[in-house]
């Protein structure tokens, strides 16, 4: 690793003109190749967020497994749970190949010096909830995803073609229980507009901010990490979901709300900036109490990863 590391920093100018030309040529980079420093560190700051975003992903719909209406709901959530759980270990073991070991990830994560996605601050109030997770939160996910499934990093690509077709489950199967929702009583069709009520912005700020106020986002696509911006992103989601909203009989909470025949997008009204910026910094309704979560777990999980690291090199030894 040493090597590597001494490699990957040097400042070279021709390497790096090199570098860039692999870049515009479509060329995947692999975790044995020269890349620039910046490259790196941007690659293990967004990897390493997304890593944690599965895993303290799972808490919000964990929180409803016992309340499941029928078997078949439990199954299916236990499903999802464990796939993103899954998708967290992908992504811990892709940004390792970067150089940085997984205890000092998770270590940054909980000396709050490592970011997830905000939307996984917010509380899970009602069954429903949990399809407006399904169908907002992962669709939003999905948008993002394919794109990065084109990711300059092979690892990181690669990861992600896996990653996206189990979302294409978690989204279909999300959609599905609000149209169960939406087809049942009244009363269940008043829940699950009140997920949709309370889930449609935080699911638009899972994009990042404006480009124009996004520091990273012009390194990011410099590099190809990122092939499109967070607003052309949220657009996507934006002109696809409201359709799907309309046919189950949802309605978007956002008055302003109206479709541009000149463009053919819909225009929303402003993203509430100041709450999604609240929640980064550690003021979200559910902040301190995911956290609290998952450092209890990890430590109360330190036997078994102790117990393994033992086993194995006991075993390399014979």
């Amino acid at each position: 690793m040493e090597t590597l590391e001494k490699k990957s920093v040097a400042e070279d100018p021709i390497l790096e003109e090199a570098f860039m030309t692999r870049l515009l040529n479509g060329e995947k980079i692999e975790p044995k190749e020269w890349m620039p420093e910046n490259y790196r560190k941007q690659l293990t700051r967004m990897m390493s967020q997304h890593a944690h975003s599965e895993v303290i992903g799972m808490q919000p719909e964990a929180n409803w497994i016992t309340r499941a209406p029928s078997l078949l709901r439990k199954v299916i959530l236990l499903a999802k749970i464990q796939d993103e759980g899954g998708h967290g270990l992908y992504l811990y073991g892709s940004t390792e190949t970067l150089g940085t070991d997984r205890s000092e990830l998770i270590e940054q994560l909980h000396e709050g010096k490592a970011k997830y996605s905000s939307v996984f601050n917010y509380p899970t109030l009602n069954w429903a909830d949990i399809g407006a997770i399904g169908w907002l939160v992962d669709g939003a996910a999905i948008v993002n995803q394919t794109m990065l499934a084109k990711t300059s990093y092979g690892p990181y690509s690669r990861a992600m073609l896996r990653i996206c077709k189990e979302e294409g489950f978690h989204n279909r199967q999300g959609y599905d229980l609000m149209i169960a929702m939406m087809r049942g009583t009244k009363e269940q069709q008043e829940m699950a507009q009140d997920a949709m009520n309370r889930w449609w912005w935080p699911a638009l700020m899972m994009f990042g901010p404006h480009d124009k106020n996004s520091s990273n986002t012009i390194e990011l696509m410099k590099y190809r990490i990122k092939l499109e911006s967070n607003d052309d992103l949220r657009q996507q989601f934006i002109d696809r979901t409201i359709p799907q909203a309309e046919i189950i009989g949802l309605t978007i909470p956002d008055p302003n709300l109206k479709f541009n025949k000149e463009t053919g997008h819909y225009e929303t009204s402003d993203i509430n900036w100041d709450e999604f910026f609240n929640v980064i910094r550690g003021k979200g309704p559910c902040n301190k109490q995911r956290m609290h979560n998952h450092i209890q777990a990890h430590e109360e999980g330190k036997w078994v990863r102790e117990a393994a690291e033992a086993y194995a090199s006991k075993h390399k030894q014979l």
